[in-house]
């Protein structure tokens, strides 16, 4: 017969556990098992929250596991599958600051750091306008289109359309890569060559194309410029 969490030693029990060494103390399992709260007759909450992160090889990637699968999980049930991905989205949210904070990007890796978080768990290709003031701070993050698995149909008009729209001069593009290389593509420099002499005639100033992995991105104007961009 398992043992029940109450049989457990304080020291081993999530609640205690978090008060008394910290939550990074907590293993995965543990930190799921405070949000699952209760267990099940045979299964601790511990045990239940084991079997869910069976369903992906990261924690990253648990924000993609449906309601619908969370939920035939016995232990879970509709309301904690809910619970579960209310979480998610709230870790993705915390993680991305940009309509929270006034961020001045000065190097690609400004970029890369706020979208890393958001992109690393996503199937699909999806491509953002990051629209910036004249001193490079932020003013608009937009989600112009999301593709398939690995491409992106977008025509450059839509998106010089979007940044004229929001009257600001300086505009840099960001899409990742779900197969976790992100390493540009031919049609990717194809791309951001059409979006730059589209940019030239509009007199609008593009600064950059990031394209993010998982856990990597590039700059492509870095690539073409040999190392300078956001100039």
């Amino acid at each position: 017969m398992p043992l029940k969490m109450k049989q457990l030693p304080q020291s081993e029990r999530p609640y205690e556990k978090l008060l008394m060494y910290g939550a990074k103390k907590l293993s995965n399992a543990e930190l799921l098992a405070i949000i699952i709260k209760t267990g099940t007759k045979d299964e601790t909450s511990i045990d239940i929250a084991n079997r869910v992160l069976l369903l992906t090889d990261n924690i990253s990637e648990l924000s993609n596991i449906s309601t619908e699968t969370l939920g035939k999980i016995k232990g879970i049930g509709k309301v904690k599958a809910i619970q579960i991905k209310a979480i998610c989205e709230l870790a993705t949210r915390i993680n991305t600051p940009i309509n929270n904070l006034k961020i001045i990007i000065k190097t690609p890796k400004d970029v890369a750091n706020l979208f890393m978080q958001e992109f690393r768990c996503e199937k699909q290709e999806k491509l953002k306008i990051l629209l910036l003031s004249s001193k490079n701070e932020i003013v608009k993050n937009i989600e112009i289109k999301t593709g398939s698995i690995n491409e992106i149909q977008v025509r450059p008009a839509e998106i010089l359309k979007e940044v004229i729209k929001e009257e600001v001069n300086k505009f840099i593009l960001i899409h990742n890569h779900p197969s976790g290389d992100s390493t540009p593509s031919k049609a990717d420099f194809d791309f951001t060559e059409k979006i730059e002499n589209g940019a030239n005639l509009l007199n609008l100033n593009f600064l950059d194309h990031i394209v993010i992995g998982r856990d990597n991105y590039k700059s492509i104007k870095s690539i073409i410029n040999k190392g300078k961009t956001l100039n």
